[in-house]
């Protein structure tokens, strides 16, 4: 069945479009209590299934090539409030709780993971990076 654009845009059925992207969805991250981005990432078909029905972020390892649980071995959970789609169905944001120190794989000083991927903003003037966080 193929479908149409209102079938996409305007109608209440989630239609996933897996198969623009090579079967790879992006997903940005965002806390839902504060608004900070904490990550992107990428989903396949069955790890958003996962995801809605556990609740908690699952994508897929793009350097692992497998479904991925975050935090299945770090302890650092994400939980699912929302899930919102753009108009294409192509894109999604996780609105989220985190539960643990932080998203990040790198670490701070105080060696816990860093709460958010975006740690840095790139200096224009400069072209250099500058670390920002809390």
């Amino acid at each position: 069945m193929s479908l149409t654009k209102s079938d996409i845009e305007e109608s209440r059925t989630f239609n996933p479009q897996f198969e623009k992207r090579g079967g790879l969805l992006p997903v940005v991250v965002q806390e839902s209590s504060t608004g900070e981005i904490l990550m992107i990432a990428s989903v396949n078909q069955k790890a958003l299934n996962q995801s809605v029905k556990t609740k908690k972020a699952t994508f897929w390892s793009t350097s692992r090539n497998e479904i991925w649980v975050k935090g299945e071995t770090s302890g650092n959970t994400i939980w699912i409030d929302e899930i919102l789609t753009d108009c294409d169905q192509d894109a999604f944001i996780y609105k989220v709780r985190l539960e643990g120190d932080g998203v990040c794989h790198t670490k701070n000083e105080s060696g816990l993971n860093r709460k958010s991927c975006f740690y840095r903003k790139l200096d224009i003037e400069k072209v250099e990076l500058a670390f920002i966080e809390k």
